[in-house]
């Protein structure tokens, strides 16, 4: 295209090509309440993970990037180096503060505390906007136990109410799976190595499946917890299939520890000599090789000249 504009190879992007509902993109009421791109603590990993505040911080959203090597956009006249195609979708935050809630558990000792002390974090200056999300005072019972002295609340973690929330997510998740007649024992069984005819969607690989996808959003340990909680075995490595029936090679097995020079032996040889020999071969023991050297004195040190 004549005429567009490439931006340089180190610029930050401006722009960003994304799909998101209508709710994420809906015009402020106010100018300061605008929508928000904003690096947040991963529930899962701890790690910094890109999300975004819908007008006015009412509603969380999550960003995934698909992303491609070689990939560009044309928008109007301006070529954007950066070729990533964002998805935007809803995110329960509880999710987030539910991190922040085990966290306050371990170094608190279980300790009542009001929320906005306990969602904060100096890394991450835009964690208290997770507390302004509609609905996040009316469902945080679901994972702490509350106090309420005069007309304010107080709150810490429960692992037993957290445990009841997960597996309420799980089963939705469930019935989502299904409604949209989602397959899920292939993955399921692909990911844990186990190999068969024909794989049919067990109630169980529905469950385990959908463990696997709420576990994105929660640390490792809980994850743990919440196996146990809904009832599933732990997956164990099927034994591995016998391997075909090869000719062997030796009979004693060859270890490191061994002297390899035992396999040239003198019976190696004499067994070599005796065995059937080709019509080449027997032309080529008639030849006379007297006068003959041996092809090994070509690669040998010559000997030293005396003085």
């Amino acid at each position: 295209m004549h005429g567009a504009k490439q931006r340089p190879a180190d610029a930050h992007p401006s722009q960003w090509v994304l799909i998101a509902p209508e709710a994420a993109t809906d015009h402020p009421k106010t100018p300061d309440s605008e929508p928000l791109f904003t690096k947040l603590r991963n529930p899962s990993t701890g790690e910094a993970t890109l999300y975004l505040f819908n007008s006015g911080a009412q509603q969380l959203f999550e960003v995934k990037a698909f992303h491609e090597e070689y990939r560009s956009w044309f928008i109007g006249q301006t070529v954007q180096q950066d070729g990533r195609l964002l998805f935007v979708t809803p995110m329960d935050p509880l999710f987030l503060i539910l991190y922040y809630l085990i966290k306050a558990d371990k170094e608190h000792q279980g300790k009542f505390q009001p929320l906005d002390q306990v969602v904060l974090d100096s890394e991450y200056p835009s964690c208290p906007l997770l507390l302004k999300c509609a609905d996040v005072k009316q469902y945080i019972h679901h994972v702490t136990e509350e106090k309420e002295i005069g007309s304010q609340k107080f709150h810490k973690y429960s692992q037993e109410k957290t445990l009841k929330w997960l597996k309420k997510k799980v089963n939705q998740t469930v019935k989502a799976l299904k409604s949209n007649n989602i397959c899920v024992g292939e993955r399921v069984h692909a990911a844990t190595f186990i190999s068969g005819k024909q794989i049919t969607d067990t109630k169980e690989d529905y469950v385990r499946y959908a463990h696997g996808l709420i576990s994105e959003y929660i640390p490792e340990d809980l994850s743990k917890e919440l196996l146990k909680y809904l009832g599933l075995p732990e997956l164990k490595s099927p034994a591995p299939e016998p391997p075909l029936k090869k000719r062997k090679l030796s009979d004693v097995p060859v270890e490191a520890e061994e002297d390899y020079t035992k396999f040239n032996s003198t019976n190696l040889k004499t067994k070599k000599a005796n065995s059937k020999m080709s019509a080449a071969q027997k032309a080529l023991a008639k030849v006379d090789k007297s006068g003959m050297k041996s092809i090994s004195t070509f690669f040998s040190s010559k000997p030293k000249a005396s003085k």
